[in-house]
């Protein structure tokens, strides 16, 4: 039975090289009482029994090579060549799938590594299943993790198997969980740690990113530009808008200034420039001695009344 536990309690073999050695001592010195012969044996034999056990541990006893009994932590003295004690750590624990090279779909070698984490149950039924179910758990768990990776990553390309990393992972609990279950083993969880492509797969690989990279810096420049060039028209034409409307506003002002001042010419001077314009041709006709005889009842007369303070009457 091959575990990480550890079997106490010595063998057959042990207990007769024990008391062979203490009989050659015993002749050696001569004389010894036998007393105190038997009792140096039972003393030797009773330390030889004893065993402590920590609460990381759980044991299986058996009597003669029969299961005896399970056990936690504590105190146990077992015989020495007739009981042995199998304690059993019960902590999690992580063995390393070792690297290996995987070929995926698309023909490509890549290097693969997971971690898996386990412990055995601390029930008597899955402790006793770790010693008499399986040999040696913890290889089988490393070979079984290494042929499942193998029968999932064959089946992906090597760019989805990076991409898919939490899917592989899934996959392998779920088999080694199956595969254990009457091992008394407990698959706390599993951890792909890498997958590495072939050196000029990988050179490739990075330029291309780095392609996509100087692709996407240059779109986002672009599309900055003419965010920028978007935002310089658009201040072009509202600033020409306003001018526009300032200009308009200004000409409709000078506009009405102008109505309001022809209004205010027909209301108050039309009269004054008609008469202006009567006496001029007035004193343009009397500078050159001309006669004009015109009828009595005729404004002009009424003008020149008005001028020189004359109040005219009709006639009757």
């Amino acid at each position: 039975m091959k575990s990480d536990s550890v079997s106490a309690g010595g063998g057959p073999g042990f207990l007769a090289g024990l008391i062979f050695g203490i009989i050659l001592v015993a002749l050696y010195l001569g004389g010894f009482n036998l007393l105190y012969l038997v009792i140096g044996i039972l003393i030797v034999y009773v330390i030889f029994g004893i065993r402590i056990v920590r609460p990381t541990h759980r044991v299986l006893i058996e009597f003669l090579g029969k299961f005896q009994r399970y056990g936690g932590p504590g105190f146990y003295w077992v015989l020495p060549g007739i009981m042995k004690l199998y304690s059993v750590n019960i902590t999690e624990k992580m063995v390393d799938a070792t690297p290996q090279v995987i070929i995926t779909n698309d023909n490509l070698n890549a290097r693969v590594d997971a971690q898996v984490y386990f412990k055995v149950k601390d029930d008597e039924e899955s402790v006793k299943s770790s010693q008499y179910n399986v040999f040696a758990y913890q290889e089988q768990i490393v070979s079984l993790a290494r042929t499942t990776l193998r029968n999932i990553i064959g089946t992906l390309t090597l760019k989805s198997a990076n991409s898919e990393r939490g899917r592989i992972n899934d996959e392998l609990q779920k088999t080694l969980r199956k595969e254990t279950a009457n091992w008394g083993i407990e698959i706390v969880r599993t951890e792909l740690k890498e997958i590495d492509p072939p050196q000029d797969v990988q050179e490739t690989m990075n330029k291309v990113v780095k392609a996509e990279n100087e692709k996407i810096a240059a779109v986002d420049f672009a599309t900055a530009t003419e965010t920028q060039a978007d935002g310089e028209r658009r201040a072009a034409i509202k600033r020409s808008e306003g001018i526009k409307q300032s200009r308009i506003l200004e000409a409709e002002g000078a506009a009405e200034a102008i109505r309001l001042i022809n209004e205010a010419a027909q209301k108050y001077f039309t009269g004054n420039a008609q008469t202006l314009k009567q006496l001029e041709v007035i004193d343009s006709a009397l500078s050159k001695n001309t006669k004009i005889i015109v009828p009595a009842d005729q404004r002009i007369i009424n003008i020149i009344g008005d001028l020189a303070g004359i109040t005219t009457s009709e006639k009757k």
